[in-house]
């Protein structure tokens, strides 16, 4: 594996004329912004790059990545700066960081909307909604919207219009060689396949495309919680309906702590919960009889799903991954939520370490299983779940028990489960295996020789890296 990084010393000349290129600064450290610049959502990561570009254009980007490669230096991209692995920033080397470049112009029309790569989930929804459009993504507003997109991305209606990637209508690029081009299915077809789930190993996007569908502002959603004693029958009665569910519905079950919010009884507060976070995104005049098998399971300790804005909904629960927390995640892919898979689950979910971990799966299928299997490198369309196991904590002096008790989560539940795992998902130390799992041998083998096209040398490694064949 190519290493992470590796220290660079930068002499005056040098940084010089990488800010006489450059419209946007280039930041040393110990320089004003400099630290907060290289901080990052995962509070596990701590690095200190040798120079951080702030581009405000494509110009800025083919001049960063020039400068990297005459002067041998790692480059480490960030977008929303999200990601849980936190490869947005190096230890020494170049971070070109997109932050600045976050403009969302949407042209109703076309039903299209173009999208810089520092925007988040918040800007994209609140643009395109102003116009009674959207795309799907994505949980938490502040995710970024790079990040997500070139991972595959799937959200709350993805069942409705399937995923992020699905309705990417066209990337720009710069790639390994500093040249800016154009990815679409008819310009560079090959490597717009690759770009639509492979990650950021091909290139630096500096713009997307979207496709836009019609929804309405207002949506009924929210979540409905029960005590997690009763978590064990209620997960397979919401599987069993999801079965069933038209694409409108999607439903996410997470088993947490309760956090002190009003909607919940004070009784349960700081107690291990199950929250169903559910949503009916068609015709407000079938959202009530589409939510109610859902809501009629049980005996709910809150029920609070209302008719709300569909960006309210998008950000309900962004307190729940703020910044600044240590974060540690391990996913899964599961064809069923039945049988033992849910009693493994909920035992582990009892052995929660601290208040803020938690276990989350996404109900799938709809759209995402009717495109074709060949049509991305995003193989899992078939799966009914998606599982995320987040170890979430703030002392140091927990890493070792929290990280372990997400390990063993994923070894229990590993017998249930696909295999493979969503490349968003993977934390920064499961190394190539896990790599190749998100994708399949055959897949893989495809982005292999993507990569080997346009870049042979792998200098964007910083990512979940699919080597060159020239590097294996």
């Amino acid at each position: 594996m190519t290493p992470l990084s590796h220290r660079a010393r930068l002499s005056s000349p040098q940084v010089a004329s990488l800010r006489d290129a450059l419209h946007g600064p280039a930041l040393l450290p110990g320089e004003p912004g400099y630290d907060a610049a290289r901080t990052i959502w995962n509070a596990m990561i701590d690095r200190h790059p040798a120079v951080i570009v702030q581009a405000r254009g494509a110009e800025d980007v083919m001049a960063a990545v020039r400068f990297a490669r005459e002067h041998d230096l790692a480059v480490a991209v960030r977008g929303g700066g999200h990601n849980v692995a936190g490869l947005a920033v190096c230890e020494g080397g170049l971070m070109l960081d997109l932050s600045t470049m976050a403009a969302v112009r949407v042209d109703p029309r076309r039903r299209i909307a173009r999208v810089d790569p520092g925007a988040l989930l918040a800007d994209l929804d609140r643009e395109t909604q102003a116009h009674g459009l959207v795309t799907p993504g994505g949980f938490i507003s502040s995710t970024g919207v790079a990040g997500l997109t070139l991972g595959g991305g799937f959200g709350y209606l993805s069942r409705r219009f399937g995923l992020t990637v699905d309705n990417l209508r066209a990337v720009e690029l710069v790639s390994a060689g500093a040249e800016r081009l154009r990815a679409t299915d008819d310009e560079h077809a090959e490597l717009f396949w690759g770009l639509r789930g492979g990650g950021g190993n091909f290139g630096v996007a500096t713009a997307f495309e979207f496709a836009l569908h019609d929804q309405p502002p207002e949506v009924l959603a929210g979540p409905v919680v029960h005590d997690a004693a009763d978590a064990p029958e209620l997960l397979r009665r919401v599987a069993e309906v999801m079965r069933e569910a038209p694409d409108e519905v999607a439903c996410l079950p997470v088993l947490r702590h309760a956090p002190p919010k009003p909607f919940i009884p004070e009784a349960f507060h700081g107690e291990l919960i199950l929250l169903l976070a559910m949503i009916h995104s068609g015709d407000p005049a079938h959202s009530e009889a589409a939510l109610a098998p859902l809501r009629r399971i049980g005996r709910p300790i809150a029920d609070v799903v209302a008719r709300r804005p569909y960006v309210e909904f998008q950000s309900m629960f962004d307190a729940t991954a703020d910044a600044g927390a240590r974060n540690y995640w391990k996913g899964h892919y599961l064809d069923q939520l039945t049988g033992e898979a849910v009693d493994v689950l909920c035992e582990r979910a009892r052995r929660m370490p601290g208040k803020e971990a938690s276990i989350g799966m996404l109900s799938l299928g709809g759209e995402i299983a009717r495109r074709p299997a060949a049509s991305s490198p995003y193989p899992h369309r078939q799966a009914a779940w998606v599982l995320n196991i987040q170890a979430r904590w703030r002392n140091p002096e927990e890493d070792r028990r929290q990280i372990d008790w997400a390990r063993d989560t994923f070894t229990a539940m590993a017998p249930f489960t696909t295999g493979g795992v969503y490349v968003n998902f993977i934390s920064g130390d499961e190394g190539e295996a896990r790599v190749r799992a998100a994708y399949g041998e055959d897949v893989h083998a495809r982005l292999v020789a993507l990569k080997t096209r346009w870049d042979p040398d792998n200098l964007f490694h910083l990512n979940q890296n699919i080597p060159p064949a020239s590097a294996s």
